[in-house]
């Protein structure tokens, strides 16, 4: 079963678009794969490196509201699970890219967003890390010598997709 959680990145911003997320010109890849080397390449923020370490280890992503606005294309998603990111947290999601997260096995969390601050207060700490039960709802925020549980809540059918590994898989398992 696949692991959720791991490393945070934290893009403190909101309206991260798809273009910042996956920049248009490299739609005509033909691979996900391919698409690997250009993540949050477009993205521009105080002391970000999409080459960074910090990009590269990361395993969730950590934002804030309307993540993944802009154009509907499926490449957004693709390119953080080629990356290795399986989940992003933020206070809402565009609808087109949320469906897409869970599409593709991965988890769109929402989070109020006071929750969310006291999860941006771990922005420095090195040891930044979520651990995540799909199942039981529960995230678990940990850094800096503390450690804190959310709550949040996934519909049964997009949780059913995530704990499956995405559509295709769900579809598999169910037809």
């Amino acid at each position: 079963m696949k692991t959720f959680g791991g490393p945070v990145l934290f893009l403190d911003r909101s309206d991260i678009n798809t273009d910042e997320i996956i920049p248009a010109k490299y739609l005509t890849e033909i691979t996900k794969e391919d698409l690997k080397p250009y993540i949050l390449e477009d993205l521009k923020l105080p002391g970000f490196d999409p080459k960074g370490p910090k990009t590269r280890n990361a395993r969730v992503i950590v934002s804030r509201a309307n993540f993944g606005c802009g154009s509907s294309r499926e490449h957004a998603p693709w390119v953080f699970e080629v990356n290795g990111i399986t989940a992003v947290i933020g206070e809402s999601f565009a609808r087109i890219f949320r469906q897409n997260m869970f599409n593709c096995g991965m988890a769109a969390i929402e989070l109020p967003k006071a929750d969310l601050d006291l999860i941006f207060s771990h922005a420095q700490d090195d040891d930044a890390a979520v651990n995540i039960d799909i199942e039981g709802g529960k995230l678990t925020m940990s850094g800096g010598g503390k450690e804190k549980t959310f709550n949040f809540e996934i519909s049964p059918f997009d949780k059913a997709l995530v704990l499956a590994g995405g559509w295709v898989d769900y579809a598999d398992q169910k037809y």
